[in-house]
């Protein structure tokens, strides 16, 4: 086989991974509320200050939007629902900023979320949608447009393509050329991989093509651009297989959040940030700040 048509190796750490997402961009994020975030990538970008991004959340978006809120990172924000359930049903800087209007929503709901995508993966400007017709959707989101469908007549909605540039996700295995296989559903990670124009996925372990090939079926993802070697890179949230939410992690980042938002404090949220991701070198730094005791107690099995 000639050099030209071998595999190629798509390896990365994750300061290469956070190079790829520059100012102004729109990025996409994989996981549901407290589990499978990709996390040892977000806290890069947010170490390298990057501005102005369209953050599209999962259509259950958790903490980690809340995160580039509240670091300065996202312009705007595309996401049915910002939160960490019973932590905190509404994220604190998502509410604020949004309440400020300091942050653009793209207000949608689940279903309009995945026509969204879905639109984008076809290359089309926009997936038609019969639910929600008879709703105030198109007044607070003027993009989603009401029409006559030209077949049969029914009035239906119009929800333009939600389109990013790259997609950052985590999984539980990859080989080294990209083909990615999760544990579980794998959520709404393979919508998010096939409307974006690249995709870097984190991933628990990085095994070989052979492992893969033994059950091709389970590849959830083929050839992703860039993947990560991230164990316990989901930390705080949880990896399906691997290890449970950090709930006491988590807290501390609520209360830090809340006191800004509560209390106009950001205080205890700068020291957050300065001893979970300015003060830590790399992802393997960050997770002797959490503590091998605390990262051990989280095992799922």
């Amino acid at each position: 086989m000639s050099e030209a048509k071998k595999r190629k190796a798509v390896i990365i750490n994750e300061g290469e991974a956070a190079s790829w997402i520059k100012d102004g961009m729109s990025i996409i994020i994989g996981g549901f509320i407290t589990s499978s975030h990709p996390m040892a990538i977000i806290r890069e970008v947010i170490k390298n200050q990057v501005k102005d991004l369209t953050v599209i959340g999962s259509a259950s978006s958790g903490l980690d939007v809340d995160l580039l809120i509240g670091a300065g990172c996202a312009k705007k924000v595309i996401s049915p629902y910002v939160g960490g359930e019973a932590l905190a049903p509404v994220a604190p800087f998502f509410r604020v900023a949004a309440e400020r209007g300091d942050v653009e929503v793209w207000e949608i709901d689940e279903s309009m979320y995945y026509c969204g995508l879905r639109a984008a993966a076809h290359l089309l400007p926009f997936m038609p949608w019969r639910g929600c017709v008879g709703t105030c959707y198109p007044e607070v989101n003027p993009d989603i447009k009401i029409f006559k469908d030209p077949v049969r007549g029914e009035t239906l909605l119009a929800v333009p393509a939600i389109k990013p540039d790259i997609a950052i996700l985590h999984a539980a295995y990859s080989d080294h050329y990209g083909n990615v296989q999760h544990i579980g559903t794998g959520f709404g990670d393979r919508a998010q991989h096939l409307a974006a124009d690249k995709t870097i996925v984190e991933v628990e372990k990085i095994v070989p093509n052979e492992e893969i090939r033994k059950d091709p079926a389970k590849t959830s993802i083929v050839a992703a651009d860039g993947v990560v070697r991230a164990p316990y890179g989901a930390h705080p949230f949880s990896s399906p297989g691997f290890y449970l939410e950090d709930l006491k992690h988590l807290e501390e980042y609520v209360d830090a959040a809340n006191a800004y938002a509560k209390n106009g404090d950001r205080g205890p949220f700068e020291q957050y940030l300065e001893k979970y991701i300015f003060g830590s070198s790399d992802h393997l730094d960050y997770l002797e700040k959490v503590g091998i005791k605390r990262i051990f107690s989280l095992h799922e099995y």
